[in-house]
């Protein structure tokens, strides 16, 4: 694990600049298997899903199969599962946006409607690990904010991944990843219905498909979450716990960020020690860390503050409260040593699914906010379009646009 400087810029940039979702042969076959789908529907869906997973099974999985392969999982897991659905649940809850009406002036009323999507998909990985956690995140939201179509895509579904969607309240399940699932729910073919929404995390071919959907005003997304992100700032230690955690982040993906910052040059070698007697031989954490994972050590408070901001990871472990108003910037926050970000990714009922790549810098994780429209009604009278209207005459007339200025006046006109 290496140690450097937070003074030194060249090594901070490096840090920050990863993504592979960018890669130009990773975005270049994403578009072409988009283009493949858009133009031959499920023949093409068949032959990309039996290339990339080697998958030559039905694409649906009827919703009796899940349920009657989801009891296979384990008791205890089950009952775990149903605790992380419950405290989800009690979380997104709170999390809907309230509708209200307002009359800004006399016989002007505005109204803030609140409605759910109708269908939306929810992406779950499945290449070293099927995730039931990520069915959880992705379907309870969306349930709890009145979305009547829940789709689950999953490339390797587990008994457990199929638990939870039944539990969480999934209507259908379809067995596909990767590029292919993204561009099938994005775009609709006869066997997959299209989406208004696609949300969830994924690896760089996922991601690069989500950013084309949007680019391509293909399809809604929730937001870039290519692989995992850590930054832990803390003066305080324990060594052998934030080393614990930044190899518990890295197993996710071997392209994981995992990284300390600290002003104390002393937890920084004893947390580099403790990497290396934690440290797996072998496996992505290994890789993650040896590629992505650094030691920053700041001069000051303020510095590491900085380097956080810059950073604006998916998820900032820090030691008080107090440290959450200086580096807010973090998809989501864990304050103190006994909240340990591992327990975020089952059961504390926030969400994770969360930005990475910087996105932490404009807005935080996956919640049942992201599952509703709010848009607005507005009602005026003639009182009402009378009071504004000459705010709204100077301001067409100063636009230069005619046609809205006399479809005011016409009105002014009327007997």
């Amino acid at each position: 694990m290496r140690i450097v400087s937070a003074s030194n810029p060249a090594a901070i940039s490096g840090l920050t600049s990863v993504d592979r979702a960018k890669n130009p042969r990773v975005r270049a076959l994403v578009a072409r298997i988009v283009r493949d789908i858009d133009r031959r529907g499920d023949t093409a869906l068949l032959q990309w899903r039996r290339k990339l997973d080697g998958d030559r099974g039905p694409i649906e999985i009827p919703m009796r199969e899940v349920q009657a392969t989801g009891e296979r999982t384990p008791r205890h897991v089950q009952k775990a599962i149903r605790m992380a659905i419950q405290q989800v649940e009690r979380v997104a809850m709170r999390q809907i946006p309230t509708p209200f009406e307002i009359t800004p002036s006399p016989g002007i009323r505005i109204e803030h409607r609140i409605v759910p999507l109708d269908r939306v998909g929810c992406y779950v990985p499945g290449g070293r690990h099927a995730l039931p956690s990520t069915v959880v995140m992705t379907v309870v939201p969306a349930r709890v904010a009145g979305v009547k179509d829940v789709i689950v895509c999953c490339p390797k579904p587990t008994p457990a991944v199929l638990y939870a969607a039944a539990q969480a309240g999934a209507t259908r399940v379809f067995r596909m990843g990767g590029a292919q699932a993204i561009a099938a729910l994005a775009i609709g073919t006869r066997s997959v219905p299209r989406v208004d929404k696609i949300v969830g995390p994924g690896n760089a071919w996922v991601t690069a498909a989500k950013d084309l959907m949007v680019y391509d005003s293909r399809c809604a997304v929730d937001f870039h979450a290519g692989p995992s992100e850590i930054v832990i700032l803390s003066d305080e230690g324990p060594a052998a716990w934030i080393a614990a955690d930044l190899i518990a982040q890295a197993e996710h993906d071997p392209g994981a960020r995992a990284i300390l910052v600290t002003t104390r040059p002393s937890l920084a070698t004893m947390v580099a020690g403790e990497i290396t007697a934690q440290m797996p031989a072998k496996g992505p954490a290994k890789e993650a860390l040896d590629r992505q994972g650094a030691i920053i050590v700041a001069r000051s408070r303020a510095e590491a503050y900085a380097v956080v901001a810059q950073i604006a990871p998916e998820h900032l472990v820090c030691d008080r409260v107090s440290d959450v108003k200086h580096c807010g910037t973090a998809g989501t926050v864990f304050v103190g040593r006994w909240s340990a970000q591992a327990a975020g990714d089952y059961c504390t009922g926030s969400n994770h699914v969360l930005p990475t790549g910087g996105v932490a810098r404009a807005r935080g994780g996956l919640s049942a906010a992201d599952f509703v429209r709010a848009f607005t009604v507005q009602h005026l009278t003639r009182r009402g379009l009378q009071h504004i209207a000459p705010a709204v005459l100077a301001l067409a007339d100063t636009e230069g646009l005619k046609g809205h200025a006399a479809s005011i006046r016409l009105r002014l006109g009327a007997s």
